[in-house]
C-alpha cells in the first residue's frame, strides 16, 4: 500500500508527464498548422523552427500581452481561447476580436513592427499556446524561402480579417454583424460571455438579449434548433 509521500510523488510525477504530452500535442499541432498553411515546408524546414518554440499555459483571465509591451512571440493557440482588446478613454474594454484554437493571438501590425502594442491580449479559458518569437521568424525567412512564403500568408489572412472587420461596421448593422459572428464560429458562441459579444459587436448588451431573442421567435417551434444556438 502507498504511504502518503509515494502518493505525493506518483501524482507528481503523473502531472509532469501529462505536461511533457501537453507540449508535445502543443507543437505537433503548430507544426500541423504549419503545414496547413504552407504545404511547400518540409519536415526539415519545420523541424529547424519548431525546436525553438516553446509553450505556455495560461489561466482564465490572465493576460499573454499587456498594452504598452512590445509583443516578442507570436502566440499560436492549441487549446483554449483567448480575446484582444483595448481600454478607451472612459475605462471601458472594447473587444476587437477573439482567438480559437489553431488561430494567432497577436497585435500583428505592433509585432512585425516590434512596436510597443496598443491592446490587451487575454485568456477567456484555461489555454496552452506556443511562443513563436520573433527572431526566429525572421532566422527561418532568412535560412529558408519557403518561410517567407508562409509570413507573406498569414500576413494576407490578418489583412484579411482586418478589413473584413472594418466593413461589417461601414456595411451591416448590428443584426447582421451577430448573425455572420454565429455562422463562422459556433463552436465558440458558448464559450464567450454576452459582455465580451457585445463590446465586439460594438452595441450595447441590452440590444444583444433583443436581437437573441428576435432570432428565437424567427425560428418559431423548430425544434432542431436551440436558445443556445443563437
Amino acid at each position: 500500500m502507498l504511504n502518503e509521500s509515494s502518493v505525493y510523488k506518483q501524482n507528481l510525477l503523473n502531472v509532469k508527464k501529462m505536461e511533457i504530452g501537453n507540449i508535445a500535442k502543443s507543437i505537433k499541432a503548430y507544426s500541423n498548422a504549419l503545414r496547413q498553411i504552407c504545404p511547400d515546408l518540409n519536415s526539415d524546414e519545420i523541424n529547424f523552427h519548431t525546436n525553438k518554440v516553446t509553450v505556455t499555459k495560461l489561466k482564465a483571465k490572465k493576460n499573454y500581452l499587456i498594452a504598452g509591451e512590445i509583443q516578442k512571440n507570436l502566440g499560436f493557440v492549441f487549446k483554449g481561447l483567448l480575446r484582444i482588446f483595448y481600454i478607451n478613454n472612459m475605462g471601458e474594454e472594447i473587444t476587437i476580436t477573439f482567438v480559437k484554437e489553431n488561430f494567432y493571438a497577436a497585435d500583428y501590425n505592433a509585432f512585425i513592427n516590434q512596436n510597443p502594442s496598443k491592446y490587451y491580449i487575454q485568456a477567456i479559458e484555461c489555454s496552452l499556446l506556443v511562443n513563436v518569437p520573433f527572431n526566429l521568424i525572421q532566422e527561418s525567412y532568412s535560412k529558408y524561402k519557403n518561410f517567407e512564403k508562409f509570413g507573406r500568408l498569414i500576413a494576407e489572412k490578418y489583412l484579411n480579417a482586418r478589413q473584413n472587420r472594418i466593413e461589417s461596421f461601414l456595411f451591416e448593422n448590428a443584426e447582421q454583424r451577430y448573425l455572420n459572428f454565429v455562422s463562422k464560429n459556433r463552436d465558440i458562441l458558448n464559450r464567450v460571455s454576452q459582455t465580451h459579444l457585445s463590446s465586439f459587436l460594438g452595441i450595447k448588451r441590452q440590444t444583444l438579449t433583443r436581437i437573441r431573442k428576435k432570432m428565437i421567435q424567427s425560428i418559431n417551434n423548430d425544434t432542431n434548433v436551440s436558445y443556445n444556438t443563437y
